[in-house]
């Protein structure tokens, strides 16, 4: 099992960047799907994107494609979310999340472990 610590978030004018992290605890990271999920006040927790072993695969939700990025480094056990041409409506509380099973589809399966969350704040 890993453990997962989520860095960068922050406040960003629209238009804005900002870069996340999640670092991984343990040795077995590179067996890990990867992803990332975000959460507003009052609302349920939406997926942003996902990340197969190797970064072979990566895939996003239909408001961020284009502006968002996901990458991992498995010789540094972190997953990056790279994000572009902030709105206010990217404000959430955004989660890493970990699948066991090198290519799970992170949208459809069960979770196995979240990190703490990072706040992300967009200003109009």
């Amino acid at each position: 099992q890993v453990q997962l610590v989520e860095s960068g978030g922050g406040l960003v004018q629209a238009g804005g960047s900002l870069r996340l992290s999640c670092a991984a605890s343990g040795r077995t990271f590179s067996s890990y799907a990867m992803g990332w999920f975000r959460q507003a006040p009052g609302e349920e927790r939406r997926f942003v994107a996902g990340i197969n072993w190797s970064g072979s695969r990566t895939y996003y939700g239909d408001s961020v494609k284009g502006r968002f990025t996901i990458s991992r480094d498995n010789a540094k056990n972190t997953v990056y979310l790279q994000m572009n041409s902030l709105k206010p409506e990217d404000t959430a509380v955004y989660y890493c999340a970990a699948k066991s099973g090198r290519y799970s589809d992170i949208r459809t399966t069960a979770i196995d472990c979240w990190g703490q969350g990072t706040q992300v704040t967009v200003s109009s």
